[in-house]
């Protein structure tokens, strides 16, 4: 009987400290981006389609920000204004946004 308890006495024991268990602190998220880079504009190439000229920004890769260079791209589907990439959320619940067009 004496063994039964202990072992019982045991078994309660583990599950209780089991809840003490340190858990990792949420990751605070990647750090905000480097300002953006200054771009000449060059002049855009001659097209049947209408261009603007989509500005160039931060993209975070997962381990770093990485340069996407500004480049002209075709007018149709895109809004009128550039919205930079952006963090949505805070701490490990943040999602970076791409820059993309309004």
């Amino acid at each position: 009987m004496k063994q039964v308890l202990a072992a019982a006495l045991t078994g309660l024991m583990a599950l209780a400290l089991s809840g003490c268990a340190q858990q990792p602190a949420p990751s605070p998220g990647p750090p905000p981006p480097p300002p953006p880079r200054a771009e000449s504009i060059p002049k855009p190439p001659v097209t049947a389609t209408p261009l603007i000229w989509q500005p160039g920004h931060w993209d975070w890769t997962g381990t770093g920000y990485a340069w996407d260079q500004g480049r002209w791209v075709e007018r149709a589907g895109h809004g009128a204004m550039w919205q930079d990439g952006y963090w949505q959320g805070s701490g490990a619940t943040a999602v970076w946004v791409p820059g993309h067009w309004m």
